[in-house]
């Protein structure tokens, strides 16, 4: 994480006496036996309801991260936070919570945490999940950070205790790149931004202004954000940018376009379309020696690749058999395959994290449906489908996928996600029109 470090602690009751901060022996505050859990993709499902307590200290820092908590959990569609008017108590973080009063009101779990500050001026923030069906605590933590790392406690919180409940991957600590887009439909301004997943803390890459930037894919090894951007009159080139030192450097000597960049798992090359004339070909070129490698040559367009999260396949799209299909073939270039059939074109593959599934944009009777199916091209189904949705992401769980809806008319994107499952779908807030999302990795540990 540039620019912070932080810490953290199991709060389990084992650790307490250790912690000095927890040493108030806790009544049932043993670890849950996993009575409380969350199964998605049935076709009953329900979101849990839950509370997210104001954490207690300071009260404005308090307010703040217990309500980072509540918007995630309840974006994420699996939970249903309860009201703060509901609430029967204002529970203490260093006691239980009196849990007959909680079942009254129809929760299952309840979080309730402390922010404080250490002798030297750091944030602390402690957290701890409760089953209120079984009156044990479930999981709890607490993290050291510098005070402008508030919200983001919050995130890590919210990934605590949604990979607890859920059995999912963590996927709030992260943030997403997008294109935004201003001013009138004919003339718009494209500017590469970043901003928190759940569209907080946005700033913006570059100046917009006769440059256009469209495209951008994050690196799945670090903080850097590869892109097309195309200055008036000049051919499109690939560029890459270091979110931390916000250098910018042109990848491939290209004499023609070069389009779609997408890292390998290791972050160390680049694959994109380059142009040969009327065709375009996949090259690979490494960031470091800047040498470059030919993965298809032949009479068709193959763009947008992707790589596997094993480095060891590439998805792409090709007219190659006549219309726009997704295939997939070694990172080679060995062994091409089509994997997507059914009606209409498909196009733009994003290869999920866990590498179980490919999304995609399939167009078919004028309209655009986002899509996933099995890498062996089987199991397609719609998650959503419109009058124009393109550009899948995948969040770094593999369980929600970030695409673009444009209305048409003088209106302009914006931003949504849906989880794979097709029950979940949400808006994604931007400051204006935004195109283009790219999921970061998770940022704990970076």
């Amino acid at each position: 994480m540039p620019g912070s470090a932080f810490t953290r602690r199991a709060l389990l009751p084992a650790l307490s006496a250790a912690l000095g901060v927890l040493a108030l022996a806790l009544p049932a505050a043993t670890p849950a036996q996993a009575q409380l859990q969350l199964r998605i993709g049935s076709g009953a499902f329900q979101p849990m309801p839950i509370a997210i307590a104001d954490f207690s200290g300071d009260a404005s820092l308090g307010t703040l991260v217990a309500s980072v908590i509540t918007n995630n959990l309840r974006r994420s569609g699996y939970f249903t936070p309860l009201e703060k008017a509901r609430f029967p108590e204002s529970p203490s973080f260093d006691a239980a919570p009196n849990f007959e009063a909680w079942k009254g009101t129809g929760v299952q779990a309840l979080v309730t945490g402390r922010v404080g500050r250490d002798a030297a001026g750091r944030l602390t923030v402690a957290f701890r999940l409760w089953d209120v069906g079984s009156g044990q605590q479930m999981a709890g933590q607490q993290y050291g950070t510098d005070v402008a790392n508030a919200r983001r406690t919050g995130h890590l919180v919210s990934d605590a205790v949604y990979t607890k409940i859920t059995g999912l991957g963590p996927w709030f600590d992260s943030r997403v790149a997008f294109v935004d887009e201003s001013g009138p439909k004919e003339h718009r301004r494209k500017r590469l931004m970043v901003m928190d997943q759940d569209g907080a803390n946005v700033r913006a890459l570059t100046g917009g202004g006769d440059v256009t930037v469209v495209a951008p894919r994050y690196s799945p090894a670090g903080q850097d954000i590869a892109f097309m951007t195309q200055a008036t009159g000049q051919q499109p080139k690939v560029q890459m940018i270091d979110l931390e030192t916000g250098q910018r450097q042109t990848v491939g000597n290209f004499a023609s376009m070069s389009a779609s960049p997408r890292f390998s798992p290791d972050g160390r090359r680049l694959v994109m379309s380059v142009q040969q004339g009327g065709n375009a070909d996949i090259v690979s070129v490494d960031i470091a020696s800047k040498a470059q490698t030919p993965i298809t040559q032949g009479l068709a367009i193959d763009t947008s690749p992707t790589y596997s999260p094993d480095g060891s396949q590439i998805v792409f799209e090709s007219d190659r058999g006549g219309s726009q299909q997704i295939y997939v073939m070694g990172a080679d270039g060995s062994n091409p395959r089509r994997v997507s059939f059914g009606e209409g074109s498909a196009s733009q593959p994003a290869w999920s994290p866990k590498g179980d599934l490919i999304a995609f944009t399939r167009q078919r009777k004028g309209g655009f449906a986002i899509c996933v199916m099995r890498p062996d091209g089987s199991g397609e189904r719609v998650l959503t489908e419109g009058f124009h949705n393109e550009s899948p992401t995948f969040a770094p769980n593999g369980q929600y996928v970030m695409f673009f809806r444009d209305p048409g008319g003088q209106g302009g994107g914006k931003l949504y996600m849906v989880d794979i499952t097709g029950k979940v779908e949400q808006p994604v807030p931007t400051p204006s029109f935004a195109s283009d999302p790219t999921w970061s990795p998770l940022l704990a540990g970076r």
